[in-house]
């Protein structure tokens, strides 16, 4: 199949899994994640319909960033991000989605106020509690996020979580937990944060991530085949 039909296929399948949990299409957004995708084949998935993308890495994210302004795209950071690469994306991310320390969070709000602007945020949640990953933990959460959201040139939308590869059926309890996170989160939602989005899911589990309450899904290989690593 086709970028494009791989594109429609997904979106098919967002639709349909909408329909079943009983909420409407519009609540779910599509996130295309391009990590080395050249920017030919990511037209092609402009061209299906896709309007919102991600990028693991900053300085690929940089350099795809006229790409994205001239297709009108909103691109986001989904990669796990050093504090000496804020510089590449601060400004630009429609949302950095992987917020998961306050050294990080620290250099976003300095190079925010530098340059007289508000960075959207997702606070990277460690669901599954792995040592290899990044994230805070569910206990550290509130905390963080009050913390956060009183810095300057920060405001925080809503949580990220990427939870263990145990296959789709399996993750759903991961993300299950995270959507009573971010429900109470939201109950209690400290001045200065939202709490909009819940960003879950990827190729393997973007249908369960759905049906267990995500506003965004992340979907790069369903779309654009396995990646050519570089």
């Amino acid at each position: 199949m086709s970028i494009a039909e791989n594109y429609l296929q997904v979106e098919e399948n967002v639709l349909q899994a909408c329909q079943k949990a009983g909420r409407r299409r519009e609540e779910v957004r599509l996130v295309a994640v391009t990590k080395f995708v050249e920017v030919e084949r990511i037209a092609r998935a402009v061209a299906a319909g896709a309007k919102e993308v991600g990028e693991n890495r900053p300085q690929e994210f940089a350099g795809k960033w006229e790409f994205f302004q001239e297709h009108g795209l909103q691109a986001h950071l989904i990669g796990q991000l050093q504090t000496n690469k804020v510089k590449y994306v601060i400004g630009k991310a429609a949302l950095i989605q992987s917020l998961d320390r306050l050294e990080l969070a620290q250099e976003i709000s300095r190079l925010a106020q530098k340059r007289e602007l508000t960075q959207d945020v997702l606070i990277e949640v460690n669901i599954g509690e792995e040592a290899q990953k990044g994230g805070i933990g569910a206990q550290e959460l509130p905390e963080f996020l009050d913390i956060v959201s009183a810095m300057p040139g920060i405001r925080v939308k809503g949580l990220m979580c990427i939870p263990p590869n145990v296959g789709e059926e399996e993750a759903r309890g991961y993300f299950s937990r995270m959507r009573k996170l971010f429900d109470g989160l939201r109950a209690h939602c400290p001045r200065g944060a939202e709490m909009e989005v819940l960003s879950m899911g990827m190729s393997g589990d973007y249908i369960a991530a759905i049906l267990e309450g995500a506003t965004m899904v992340r979907v790069g290989t369903a779309i654009f085949g396995p990646r050519q690593t570089v």
